[in-house]
């Protein structure tokens, strides 16, 4: 299973390219993945980069719990499609985000590239920065969402 961790800095190329981290590729050569799927997130003002194989996953969901035949389900499943893109890394692992994309999310200079799991969250650096969670706030989330037995296997 494709893991990705850790937050890098990386500064766009003058056509706009970004570089992946070699962490980052590790995984990527690991599941000899070389293309992402690019969408907006859905929450956040960040880009996911989310592998092909992945992203394959996330289909067959949307394709099960989406029927063709109501209106809603079509307007969503329209929504979700229409902010996203493929990228492929290149021989030097770059990867090119459309502009389109990048404006969404107010890119101009640095991105921070962080690790989620298993897709890649794209940022705006100064974004970043602004939108982190105190160590308090963390703690507190933490007990709430994930209980206070975390890491003990529930029975």
């Amino acid at each position: 299973m494709t893991t990705f961790i850790g937050d890098f800095i990386c500064k766009p190329d003058a056509k706009g390219r970004v570089v992946l981290p070699s962490l980052f590729k590790k995984v990527m050569s690991e599941d000899s993945q070389s293309v992402f799927v690019v969408r907006k997130n859905l929450f956040d003002n960040c880009l996911d980069l989310i592998p092909h194989n992945e992203w394959q996953k996330e289909v067959q969901v949307i394709d099960k719990k989406l029927s063709g035949f109501r209106q809603k389900d079509q307007r969503l499943k329209r929504a979700l499609y229409r902010s996203t893109a493929e990228v492929t890394l290149d021989g030097n692992g770059r990867f090119l985000i459309p502009k389109r994309l990048m404006e969404m999310i107010s890119v101009s200079g640095e991105v921070v590239l962080l690790g989620v799991g298993r897709n890649i969250e794209l940022w705006s650096k100064q974004q970043f920065e602004d939108d982190g969670l105190e160590s308090e706030e963390i703690g507190e989330l933490a007990e709430e969402l994930l209980g206070g037995n975390f890491g003990e296997e529930e029975n």
